[in-house]
C-alpha cells in the first residue's frame, strides 16, 4: 500500500467540543465558517464551491490522495463547501420540479430530503465534508449514483479502496448502507473529516431551525413545522455514521 514508506502516521486529536454555536456560520450564512473552532477565515481554501474547504480537511486530504494515487485510485472532489443560498437554490429548484410534475408539498419535500438537504442543515456548509470519486476513469454523465460504486460499477475499485483506508486519514463515510439507518439514502461518495466536522455537530445540535428558517421564504415552508424538523433532525441529521457523534 505504500501508507507506511509515506509516514501517514496521522493524528487527529478532536478539536474542543465546547464550541460556541453561531448560526450563521454552522447553517452556511457566511463563508468565514471556521471562527467556530478559532481559525482564521483564510484558512479556508479553494475559490469555488466545488474545491473549498476547511484547511485541515485539506491537508489530510492531500495526504489520502498521495497514498491512493500509489494503488493507482486518483481521489477527485465533486463538490465540498457548500454555502447556504448554494443549498436553499438547488431545495427551491427541485420542489419547483416535483410540485409542477403534480407531487403534492409534503410529498416533493420528503422527494427532495431523499438525497438533499433543507437549505442551513447541510454537513457541505462546514467546510468539512466531500463528494469524492476516482478521476481516473472514465466518468458516467451523473458521477454520484450508488450504483456506480458496486459490482462493476466504474468507482467500484475507488469505493473499496475508500472503505479500506479512509478513516486512517480520519475521513469516514457519513450516510453508511447499514440497513438500520433512516433519514437520508446511502451515499457512498460522501465522506466527512471527522476531526472538525464532530465539534460542528456539536454546535449544530444546539440550534433551533425552525426559528432560523421561518424567514428565508422557503419553498414548502408550510411543510416544515416544528415537529417536522424535530424528526427531520433526529433521523436526517444525526442518524448517521456512529464515528461522527462525539
Amino acid at each position: 500500500m505504500g501508507l507506511g514508506s509515506l509516514g501517514v502516521g496521522l493524528e487527529h486529536p478532536l478539536w474542543s467540543t465546547t464550541v460556541k454555536a453561531n448560526s450563521t456560520k454552522v447553517l452556511g450564512q457566511s463563508y468565514t465558517i471556521d471562527e467556530l473552532i478559532g481559525k482564521n477565515p483564510r484558512d479556508l481554501v479553494g475559490d469555488t464551491y466545488l474545491t473549498t474547504m476547511q484547511k485541515d480537511t485539506a491537508l489530510a486530504l492531500g495526504q489520502m490522495q498521495a497514498a491512493a494515487l500509489e494503488d493507482g485510485i486518483e481521489i477527485e472532489v465533486v463538490s465540498a463547501y457548500r454555502s447556504f443560498d448554494r443549498q436553499k437554490s438547488i431545495f427551491q429548484r427541485k420542489y419547483r420540479r416535483y410540485t409542477q410534475e403534480g407531487t403534492p408539498a409534503a410529498a416533493a419535500v420528503k422527494r427532495i430530503i431523499e438525497y438533499s438537504t433543507i437549505p442551513g442543515t447541510s454537513r457541505h456548509h462546514w467546510g468539512t465534508d466531500l463528494d469524492l470519486i476516482d478521476g481516473g476513469v472514465s466518468k458516467p454523465k451523473s458521477v454520484l449514483e450508488t450504483r456506480h460504486y458496486y459490482g462493476q460499477g466504474v468507482f467500484c475499485d475507488f469505493n473499496l479502496w475508500m472503505q479500506e483506508n479512509a478513516d486512517k486519514f480520519g475521513f469516514f463515510q457519513v450516510y453508511t448502507n447499514d440497513p438500520n439507518r433512516n433519514g437520508f439514502a446511502h451515499e457512498p461518495w460522501h465522506y466527512s473529516f471527522a476531526p472538525v466536522s464532530i465539534p460542528m455537530l456539536e454546535a449544530y445540535r444546539a440550534i433551533d431551525l425552525y426559528e432560523l428558517l421561518i424567514n428565508e421564504n422557503l419553498s414548502g415552508a408550510q411543510v416544515l413545522t416544528p415537529e417536522f424538523l424535530a424528526d427531520y433532525k433526529k433521523y436526517h441529521i444525526l442518524d448517521i455514521n456512529p464515528l461522527l457523534l462525539a
